[in-house]
């Protein structure tokens, strides 16, 4: 279960920031549509549970009424994440020299492999599809950098080093 309160606002970086692109913020909207549909569904079944009789002993009633508390939890979660985003489309960056959100990287590590990651929103991370989150060490080690340079990123084994190798934007 989760340690946040359900109405506590979305991670932010500093500056109090919290972006999302313009995908993100599709997925998240289209969620929250079909999760509405979703709660419309579970309280048709928890009001005709209900003219059942006797609601102590009412599995199908129970069952509804906590299945609408996990989703009154994300709908909560949900209309508050994008009332706190800003969407940022990435194609519209014009210093495409640097490194911010939405660029995708690809760089070398110090076993002199290339990884490329694209850097997105909290809520759009995916490492196996090479989306790592802005908040993540890597994306805030490489925020602002420029091809050829070396940044140090603090992991659990000590600093290690990347080298920026391209730079490309949508």
């Amino acid at each position: 279960m989760d340690d946040e309160p359900d109405d506590a606002p979305p991670p932010q970086l500093p500056g109090g920031i919290f972006h999302m692109t313009p995908l993100g913020h599709q997925r998240l909207q289209a969620e929250l549509a079909a999760t509405r549909a979703d709660r419309h569904r579970v309280v048709e079944i928890v009001a005709w549970a209900a003219g059942n009789g006797d609601r102590s002993e009412n599995a199908d009633y129970k069952e509804g009424k906590r299945r609408l508390r996990e989703i009154d939890r994300r709908l909560r979660f949900l209309i508050n994440r994008i009332a706190h985003a800003e969407v940022v489309d990435p194609a519209q960056q014009t210093r495409r020299d640097r490194i911010f959100f939405g660029a995708t990287v690809t760089y070398a590590n110090q076993r002199d492999e290339q990884v490329t990651v694209t850097i997105v929103g909290i809520d759009e991370a995916d490492m196996a599809a090479g989306k790592i989150s802005i908040g993540s060490p890597v994306a805030l080690a490489l925020l602002r950098a420029r091809r050829g340079d070396e940044v140090s990123v603090r992991t659990p084994r000590g600093p290690e080093f990347l080298e920026v190798v391209d730079i490309t934007y949508p």
